[in-house]
């Protein structure tokens, strides 16, 4: 009976520190949701010619709390990874 008591207070305390952590970086959220986006949607193409183009001072913000934060930058990465390696797949630039 204690283990499951124990079993179930840690799993509570997972799902509870999982809550408040998502909680506590929406802008982290959003602007992961944002680059997935433009993943998702945009052609190769146009993945390539964005590339080329001058970073929004917004993106160079973006960037520069990214290469300074390694815990945000893990969690950006975390989030992007996956959409961007699959879009970059479909566009022939990994094998």
């Amino acid at each position: 009976m204690f283990k499951h008591a124990w079993l179930l207070a840690l799993a509570l305390t997972v799902i509870c520190w999982t809550v408040v952590h998502a909680q506590q970086r929406p802008v982290l959220d959003k602007i992961a949701n944002k680059v997935i986006q433009k993943y998702q949607q945009s052609s190769c193409e146009e993945l390539a010619k964005q590339k080329s183009e001058p970073k929004t001072p917004q993106e160079q913000k973006a960037v520069e709390l990214l290469r300074h934060d390694p815990q945000v930058r893990a969690e950006f990465l975390n989030k992007v990874a996956a959409p961007i390696a699959n879009k970059m797949f479909e566009c022939g630039l990994i094998p």
